[in-house]
């Protein structure tokens, strides 16, 4: 037997995290189907709306897992995060506010 952790968000705010004690040479989607997940969240379609990986490195539904494993299901980014960066600091306003409002003298800009 192993024991394993999926982590999943099906929704914004929403987290998923359950202790699974499975077979030993159990491969990733079947750790999935054992974890009741589609039954908890019956709209969620996890096998082609998510990504899956293992400690952050993705990895293909069939990767055999061992004790320990970490499986996060990622959902897909709505927004670039680049893109959201800039309209953060859009928001900020001048270089006079918001995080580079209080630099210490004789510091660089930035810091």
């Amino acid at each position: 037997m192993i024991q394993v952790t999926l982590s999943c968000s099906p929704a914004a705010r929403e987290v998923f995290e359950q202790v699974l004690q499975l077979e030993d040479g159990i491969v990733l989607s079947d750790a999935v189907k054992a974890s009741g997940l589609s039954l908890r969240f019956p709209d969620l379609d996890w096998r082609h709306a998510m990504t899956p990986g293992i400690w952050g490195r993705a990895v293909e539904w069939s990767q055999a897992l061992k004790d320990g494993d970490r499986i996060e299901l990622c959902r897909p980014l709505t927004v670039d995060p680049k893109v959201a960066r800039r309209e953060r600091f859009k928001r900020q306003g001048a270089g006079s506010a918001g995080l580079f409002a209080n630099r210490r003298k004789g510091g660089k800009a930035g810091y």
